[in-house]
């Protein structure tokens, strides 16, 4: 490999580096939304894996049945988080080109 050819390719890992590090910050104010019970549980989640909102219908809500409830906000935050990962993912996948990076995501 010639010393130029070298440089070129040291600039193009420093740019895809500067351009996962712009993803980055910008995941976290890309939002996904999940929800379970038919809607009674919805919850928002950043592309970072964060969840930024939980909200419950009064219907979901049954002094009698607590553990349905905390089935539901369970369902719906897993869900969600597994939405933010694929955001992630498909994010990432179009400054890498598809290649799965080790320790990236």
């Amino acid at each position: 490999m010639k010393f130029t050819d070298m440089g070129k390719m040291m600039k193009q890992v420093q740019k895809m580096q500067a351009d996962m590090a712009r993803m980055q910050e910008e995941l976290k104010d890309m939002t996904v939304e999940a929800s379970s019970g038919g809607g009674v549980v919805r919850v928002v989640a950043t592309g970072r894996q964060e969840i930024r909102e939980i909200k419950i219908s009064p219907e979901a809500i049954d002094p009698e049945d607590v553990e349905m409830l905390e089935d539901l906000v369970v369902a719906a935050v897993n869900e969600a988080l597994r939405k933010s990962v694929d955001l992630q993912t498909e994010e990432m996948g179009k400054i890498t080109g598809g290649i799965k990076i080790p320790g990236l995501l």
